[in-house]
Protein backbone atom coordinates (compact mmCIF):
# COMPACT_ATOMS: atom_id res chain seq x y z
CA UNK A 1 0.00 0.00 0.00
CA UNK A 2 1.02 3.35 -1.08
CA UNK A 3 2.15 5.22 2.56
CA UNK A 4 0.62 8.25 1.15
CA UNK A 5 -2.74 10.20 2.23
CA UNK A 6 -5.27 9.38 -0.75
CA UNK A 7 -6.19 13.20 -0.61
CA UNK A 8 -2.80 14.03 -1.86
CA UNK A 9 -3.15 11.93 -5.09
CA UNK A 10 -0.25 9.39 -5.24
CA UNK A 11 3.55 9.43 -4.87
CA UNK A 12 3.70 8.06 -8.42
CA UNK A 13 1.36 8.38 -11.55
CA UNK A 14 1.35 4.44 -12.36
CA UNK A 15 -0.29 2.99 -15.36
CA UNK A 16 -2.15 -0.52 -15.78
CA UNK A 17 0.75 -2.30 -14.60
CA UNK A 18 0.64 -0.61 -10.98
CA UNK A 19 4.18 -1.03 -9.46
CA UNK A 20 5.79 -0.57 -12.64
CA UNK A 21 6.59 3.20 -11.81
CA UNK A 22 5.56 6.18 -13.69
CA UNK A 23 3.10 5.40 -16.96
CA UNK A 24 3.68 8.48 -18.60
CA UNK A 25 6.94 8.53 -20.82
CA UNK A 26 9.17 11.48 -21.34
CA UNK A 27 10.40 12.65 -24.60
CA UNK A 28 13.58 13.52 -23.30
CA UNK A 29 17.07 12.43 -24.44
CA UNK A 30 18.46 9.93 -21.42
CA UNK A 31 22.32 8.60 -21.25
CA UNK A 32 22.40 5.93 -18.76
CA UNK A 33 26.54 5.40 -18.94
CA UNK A 34 27.42 9.15 -17.14
CA UNK A 35 28.38 7.27 -13.85
CA UNK A 36 27.95 3.25 -15.41
CA UNK A 37 27.59 1.60 -18.06
CA UNK A 38 23.91 0.71 -19.54
CA UNK A 39 25.02 -3.04 -18.63
CA UNK A 40 26.53 -2.59 -15.27
CA UNK A 41 23.55 -0.27 -13.57
CA UNK A 42 22.62 -1.72 -9.73
CA UNK A 43 21.63 -0.05 -6.73
CA UNK A 44 23.93 2.07 -5.16
CA UNK A 45 24.84 2.22 -1.57
CA UNK A 46 25.63 5.49 0.41
CA UNK A 47 29.60 5.64 1.05
CA UNK A 48 30.66 5.56 4.16
CA UNK A 49 33.44 7.93 3.34
CA UNK A 50 31.03 10.60 2.57
CA UNK A 51 30.38 13.57 5.17
CA UNK A 52 27.12 15.27 4.98
CA UNK A 53 27.30 18.72 4.86
CA UNK A 54 27.66 20.91 8.65
CA UNK A 55 25.40 23.51 6.98
CA UNK A 56 21.92 22.53 4.85
CA UNK A 57 19.68 24.82 3.45
CA UNK A 58 16.05 23.91 2.09
CA UNK A 59 14.25 26.29 0.53
CA UNK A 60 10.56 26.02 -0.26
CA UNK A 61 7.38 28.34 -2.15
CA UNK A 62 3.47 27.79 -1.71
CA UNK A 63 1.10 30.33 -3.77
CA UNK A 64 -2.87 30.62 -2.93
CA UNK A 65 -5.56 32.22 -5.30
CA UNK A 66 -7.21 35.13 -4.27
CA UNK A 67 -9.62 35.92 -6.15
CA UNK A 68 -10.59 35.41 -10.03
CA UNK A 69 -11.31 38.88 -11.31
CA UNK A 70 -12.10 40.19 -15.13
CA UNK A 71 -11.75 43.71 -16.19
CA UNK A 72 -13.78 46.20 -18.22
CA UNK A 73 -11.84 47.90 -21.15
CA UNK A 74 -12.86 51.11 -22.75
CA UNK A 75 -13.37 49.39 -26.05
CA UNK A 76 -16.25 47.10 -24.29
CA UNK A 77 -13.79 44.20 -24.18
CA UNK A 78 -13.27 41.83 -21.43
CA UNK A 79 -9.62 40.73 -19.49
CA UNK A 80 -9.47 37.64 -17.05
CA UNK A 81 -7.26 38.44 -14.10
CA UNK A 82 -6.00 36.53 -11.41
CA UNK A 83 -5.60 38.05 -7.71
CA UNK A 84 -2.69 35.42 -5.84
CA UNK A 85 -0.69 35.28 -2.85
CA UNK A 86 2.65 34.02 -2.92
CA UNK A 87 5.94 33.35 -0.46
CA UNK A 88 8.99 31.62 -0.59
CA UNK A 89 11.12 30.95 2.70
CA UNK A 90 14.65 28.99 3.31
CA UNK A 91 15.17 27.00 6.20
CA UNK A 92 18.94 27.06 7.34
CA UNK A 93 19.66 23.22 9.14
CA UNK A 94 23.15 23.44 10.98
CA UNK A 95 23.76 19.57 11.59
CA UNK A 96 26.69 20.04 13.30
CA UNK A 97 24.67 21.49 16.40
CA UNK A 98 21.45 20.08 15.48
CA UNK A 99 19.86 23.33 14.87
CA UNK A 100 17.24 24.30 12.52
CA UNK A 101 15.75 27.69 11.90
CA UNK A 102 14.27 30.22 9.38
CA UNK A 103 16.85 32.24 7.87
CA UNK A 104 14.26 34.11 5.18
CA UNK A 105 11.17 34.20 4.16
CA UNK A 106 8.92 36.89 2.49
CA UNK A 107 5.34 37.31 0.62
CA UNK A 108 4.61 39.07 -2.39
CA UNK A 109 0.88 39.59 -3.85
CA UNK A 110 0.09 40.16 -7.71
CA UNK A 111 -2.62 40.44 -10.29
CA UNK A 112 -2.07 38.53 -12.92
CA UNK A 113 -3.29 39.75 -15.87
CA UNK A 114 -3.25 40.68 -20.33
CA UNK A 115 -5.31 43.14 -20.09
CA UNK A 116 -2.75 46.41 -20.95
CA UNK A 117 -4.90 48.83 -18.96
CA UNK A 118 -5.01 47.73 -15.53
CA UNK A 119 -2.52 48.37 -12.73
CA UNK A 120 -1.71 47.58 -9.59
CA UNK A 121 -4.00 47.01 -7.37
CA UNK A 122 -4.57 48.20 -4.04
CA UNK A 123 -7.18 45.80 -1.47
CA UNK A 124 -7.15 48.15 1.73
CA UNK A 125 -3.98 47.47 2.88
CA UNK A 126 -2.51 45.16 1.24
CA UNK A 127 -0.61 46.14 -2.86
CA UNK A 128 -1.30 43.35 -5.56
CA UNK A 129 1.62 44.46 -8.33
CA UNK A 130 0.15 43.77 -11.48
CA UNK A 131 2.29 41.33 -14.06
CA UNK A 132 1.34 41.42 -17.82
CA UNK A 133 0.53 37.82 -18.87
CA UNK A 134 0.53 37.39 -22.96
CA UNK A 135 -1.94 36.40 -25.20
CA UNK A 136 -5.79 37.03 -24.42
CA UNK A 137 -5.43 35.77 -20.87
CA UNK A 138 -6.73 32.33 -20.26
CA UNK A 139 -7.20 31.12 -16.83
CA UNK A 140 -4.50 28.35 -17.66
CA UNK A 141 -2.28 30.41 -18.39
CA UNK A 142 -2.91 33.07 -15.82
CA UNK A 143 -2.53 30.02 -13.15
CA UNK A 144 0.92 29.48 -14.72
CA UNK A 145 2.07 33.05 -14.58
CA UNK A 146 2.88 32.68 -10.71
CA UNK A 147 5.36 30.34 -11.04
CA UNK A 148 8.30 32.59 -12.46
CA UNK A 149 7.98 35.79 -10.05
CA UNK A 150 7.55 32.39 -7.44
CA UNK A 151 10.84 31.04 -8.50
CA UNK A 152 12.66 34.19 -8.61
CA UNK A 153 11.58 35.37 -4.66
CA UNK A 154 13.05 31.86 -4.16
CA UNK A 155 15.77 32.18 -5.90
CA UNK A 156 16.44 36.07 -4.30
CA UNK A 157 15.80 34.29 -1.00
CA UNK A 158 18.32 31.53 -1.18
CA UNK A 159 21.16 34.33 -2.06
CA UNK A 160 20.19 36.10 1.05
CA UNK A 161 19.74 33.08 3.41
CA UNK A 162 23.81 32.22 2.26
CA UNK A 163 24.70 35.37 2.48
CA UNK A 164 24.48 35.59 6.03
CA UNK A 165 25.05 32.23 7.00
CA UNK A 166 27.45 30.29 4.37
CA UNK A 167 30.49 28.02 5.16
CA UNK A 168 31.45 27.45 1.57
CA UNK A 169 30.49 23.97 1.45
CA UNK A 170 26.79 23.97 2.36
CA UNK A 171 24.12 22.26 0.27
CA UNK A 172 20.79 23.90 -1.19
CA UNK A 173 17.89 21.94 -1.44
CA UNK A 174 15.52 23.01 -3.93
CA UNK A 175 11.63 21.61 -3.38
CA UNK A 176 10.90 20.69 -6.90
CA UNK A 177 12.38 20.76 -10.56
CA UNK A 178 15.33 22.93 -10.82
CA UNK A 179 14.53 24.96 -13.46
CA UNK A 180 16.14 28.03 -14.06
CA UNK A 181 17.60 27.49 -10.83
CA UNK A 182 20.49 25.83 -12.07
CA UNK A 183 23.34 28.43 -11.94
CA UNK A 184 22.70 28.14 -7.96
CA UNK A 185 26.17 26.34 -6.70
CA UNK A 186 25.75 23.29 -4.94
CA UNK A 187 22.84 23.18 -5.07
CA UNK A 188 19.73 20.07 -6.25
CA UNK A 189 16.49 19.97 -7.35
CA UNK A 190 14.10 17.29 -5.06
CA UNK A 191 11.12 15.79 -7.17
CA UNK A 192 9.12 13.96 -4.39
CA UNK A 193 6.62 12.98 -6.70
CA UNK A 194 7.13 10.53 -10.25
CA UNK A 195 4.73 11.46 -12.81
CA UNK A 196 7.08 10.92 -16.00
CA UNK A 197 9.40 7.52 -16.55
CA UNK A 198 12.64 8.77 -18.20
CA UNK A 199 14.28 4.99 -17.94
CA UNK A 200 14.83 2.83 -20.93
CA UNK A 201 13.22 -0.76 -19.29
CA UNK A 202 16.64 -2.22 -18.29
CA UNK A 203 17.40 0.54 -16.43
CA UNK A 204 14.21 0.84 -14.79
CA UNK A 205 13.82 -1.98 -13.21
CA UNK A 206 16.94 -0.93 -10.72
CA UNK A 207 14.80 1.48 -8.90
CA UNK A 208 12.55 -0.70 -7.40
CA UNK A 209 14.98 -2.99 -6.03
CA UNK A 210 16.14 0.09 -4.31
CA UNK A 211 16.46 -0.26 -1.08
CA UNK A 212 16.29 2.31 2.08
CA UNK A 213 19.04 4.95 1.55
CA UNK A 214 20.07 3.41 -2.29
CA UNK A 215 20.25 5.29 -4.90
CA UNK A 216 20.86 4.80 -8.89
CA UNK A 217 23.56 6.16 -10.91
CA UNK A 218 23.50 9.18 -12.27
CA UNK A 219 21.96 9.70 -15.78
CA UNK A 220 22.39 12.37 -18.08
CA UNK A 221 18.52 13.94 -19.59
CA UNK A 222 19.21 16.49 -21.95
CA UNK A 223 16.49 19.23 -23.48
CA UNK A 224 15.25 22.59 -22.38
CA UNK A 225 14.33 23.36 -18.79
CA UNK A 226 14.72 19.44 -18.05
CA UNK A 227 18.28 19.23 -18.78
CA UNK A 228 20.82 18.46 -16.61
CA UNK A 229 21.95 15.10 -14.23
CA UNK A 230 19.53 13.16 -12.02
CA UNK A 231 19.35 10.08 -10.15
CA UNK A 232 16.65 8.16 -7.99
CA UNK A 233 17.11 7.87 -4.19
CA UNK A 234 14.67 5.67 -1.92
CA UNK A 235 14.40 7.20 1.24
CA UNK A 236 13.88 5.24 4.71
CA UNK A 237 10.47 5.06 6.29
CA UNK A 238 8.55 3.83 2.98
CA UNK A 239 6.49 0.96 2.93
CA UNK A 240 6.84 -2.19 0.39
CA UNK A 241 5.57 -0.97 -2.56
CA UNK A 242 7.67 -0.61 -5.04
CA UNK A 243 8.29 2.65 -5.85
CA UNK A 244 7.54 4.06 -1.75
CA UNK A 245 9.75 6.58 -0.74
CA UNK A 246 11.50 7.08 -3.85
CA UNK A 247 12.05 10.62 -5.47
CA UNK A 248 14.07 11.66 -8.06
CA UNK A 249 16.94 13.90 -7.78
CA UNK A 250 18.74 16.42 -9.86
CA UNK A 251 21.43 19.23 -10.50
CA UNK A 252 22.71 21.52 -12.73
CA UNK A 253 23.88 20.52 -16.31
CA UNK A 254 26.66 22.87 -16.06
CA UNK A 255 28.39 20.49 -14.10
CA UNK A 256 30.74 17.67 -14.73
CA UNK A 257 29.76 13.67 -14.71
CA UNK A 258 32.18 14.37 -11.70
CA UNK A 259 30.55 16.69 -9.93
CA UNK A 260 27.03 15.29 -10.40
CA UNK A 261 28.61 11.95 -9.21
CA UNK A 262 29.94 13.77 -6.14
CA UNK A 263 26.15 15.42 -5.57
CA UNK A 264 24.61 12.55 -5.63
CA UNK A 265 27.26 10.96 -3.01
CA UNK A 266 26.50 13.83 -0.85
CA UNK A 267 22.44 13.76 -1.13
CA UNK A 268 22.52 9.91 -0.28
CA UNK A 269 23.90 11.00 2.79
CA UNK A 270 21.63 14.19 3.74
CA UNK A 271 17.99 13.77 1.93
CA UNK A 272 17.60 10.55 4.81
CA UNK A 273 17.92 12.75 7.77
CA UNK A 274 15.50 14.70 6.99
CA UNK A 275 13.18 11.73 6.12
CA UNK A 276 9.46 12.43 7.77
CA UNK A 277 7.39 9.21 8.83
CA UNK A 278 3.62 8.55 8.85
CA UNK A 279 2.29 9.39 11.65
CA UNK A 280 3.71 12.84 11.38
CA UNK A 281 2.96 14.19 7.49
CA UNK A 282 0.25 12.65 5.00
CA UNK A 283 2.91 12.66 2.68
CA UNK A 284 5.88 10.96 4.50
CA UNK A 285 8.65 10.17 3.78
CA UNK A 286 8.77 12.32 0.54
CA UNK A 287 7.70 15.31 2.06
CA UNK A 288 11.34 16.43 4.12
CA UNK A 289 10.45 17.68 7.84
CA UNK A 290 11.72 20.65 7.08
CA UNK A 291 9.65 21.23 4.21
CA UNK A 292 6.46 20.75 5.61
CA UNK A 293 7.31 23.08 8.86
CA UNK A 294 8.09 25.81 6.67
CA UNK A 295 5.16 25.02 3.90
CA UNK A 296 2.94 25.85 7.33
CA UNK A 297 5.02 28.94 8.27
CA UNK A 298 4.56 30.23 4.83
CA UNK A 299 0.82 28.93 3.95
CA UNK A 300 0.25 31.10 7.85
CA UNK A 301 2.19 34.28 6.10
CA UNK A 302 0.13 34.76 3.48
CA UNK A 303 -2.73 35.65 5.69
CA UNK A 304 -6.19 35.39 5.75
CA UNK A 305 -8.35 33.98 2.74
CA UNK A 306 -11.24 35.77 3.63
CA UNK A 307 -10.44 38.44 4.77
CA UNK A 308 -8.48 39.41 1.47
CA UNK A 309 -11.49 37.76 -0.71
CA UNK A 310 -13.36 39.95 1.14
CA UNK A 311 -11.02 43.04 0.67
CA UNK A 312 -10.65 42.12 -2.99
CA UNK A 313 -14.58 42.60 -3.74
CA UNK A 314 -14.94 46.04 -1.83
CA UNK A 315 -11.76 47.20 -4.31
CA UNK A 316 -13.69 46.39 -7.78
CA UNK A 317 -16.88 47.41 -6.74
CA UNK A 318 -15.56 50.78 -6.23
CA UNK A 319 -14.01 50.50 -9.08
CA UNK A 320 -16.25 49.61 -11.30
CA UNK A 321 -19.37 51.89 -9.49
Amino acid sequence: MDAWDPSYGSSFEGGEGGGDGPASASSAQVDVDVEVPAAEWAPIDASSAVRPPDVVFLVDGVRRNDAQLWTEEEDGTSYAGLAASYAAGVVRCDLARGVAELAGARVKRGLFTASPSVGDMRASSVLYEVHRVNGTGEASKLQAAVQPPLTALEIDISAEARSGGSDGADLLIVDGPLRNRRHLPRTIGYVKTQQKQYLPAAQQAVVPRLRHGQRTPVFGLGGGLLGGFSWYLRLPNSTGAPWSGVVRVECSPDLSPDQAIELAELSGVTLPRFASAAYKDPRAPQNLVPIAGLERRLRGMLGDARVLHRALALETARSRW
